[in-house]
């Protein structure tokens, strides 16, 4: 049985994920911040997939102590990981000019600082392996700034520049690397919005892509998706 690592997955994007491996027989390890909606998600991953190997912790990504203890308890109860999706993020609207102070520290060390230190979490074993697959959650935002993303543009910049370097780093091990950038999709960061829910992509097609680049063979690696509603950016 093959694994994988979700992080931020008590909800959208990454439940999404996180029920689309469930449901194709992989064992599944996620963490998210608040316990409540942590418990909810894993027993919606268990109903609706009838997969017992199903484990969560509940982890702040921004903090070292619980990313050590997150990584530790995935190797405890599930072993090595095959995959690991960095997918944890939180998003606080602004400007450079106007945010609050500690804003970009916040997202930088949730949206990057996350992701850097659970890769080198994971990818001792991949590289002893010569195997393995890390997926990071970028953005639209990676690639087009916009005038109220203030420090979440530089977040997941920041992000997609990473995920290039470690595409470079990782091709001696065959360990594959792709960028993941959806445009808006209907999740929790647009609760309250009068646009209508066709407007936007469903957390479903970001996680149907995911899971359809873990399944090419060896040979091949697709770097990079670039996802957008159909009628285009919001």
């Amino acid at each position: 049985m093959k694994k994988v690592v979700v992080t931020g997955a008590s909800k959208g994007i990454g439940l999404a994920i996180a029920k689309k491996f469930a449901s194709q027989n992989y064992a599944v390890s996620i963490c998210a911040r608040q316990e409540k909606y942590l418990r909810q998600a894993t027993e919606t991953i268990r109903n609706s997939s009838q997969n017992s190997n199903i484990f969560s912790f509940e982890c702040d990504v921004s903090k070292p102590e619980e990313r050590i203890a997150f990584a530790e308890f995935v190797k405890e109860n599930m072993g090595e990981a095959d995959i690991l999706v960095n997918n944890a993020g939180i998003f606080i609207p602004g400007q450079v000019h106007n945010e609050e102070e500690g804003v970009l520290e916040t997202m930088l060390q949730t949206n990057v600082q996350s992701a850097y230190h659970f890769s080198r979490l994971f990818l001792p074993e991949m590289m002893k392996n010569k195997s393995g697959h890390i997926f990071n959650m970028c953005s639209t935002a990676s690639i087009t700034a916009y005038t109220n993303g203030g420090s979440y543009c530089i977040s997941k910049y920041a992000l997609y520049g990473m995920t290039k370097v470690l595409r470079e780093e990782l091709k001696p091990f065959d360990i594959k690397v792709t960028a993941i950038l959806p445009g808006a999709t209907l999740t929790n960061s647009w609760s309250g919005t009068d646009l209508p829910e066709e407007r936007f992509m469903k957390a479903q097609d970001v996680a149907e892509a995911v899971f359809m680049c873990s399944q090419l063979s060896p040979g091949a690696v697709i770097e990079e998706i670039l996802m957008r509603p159909q009628l285009g950016d919001i």
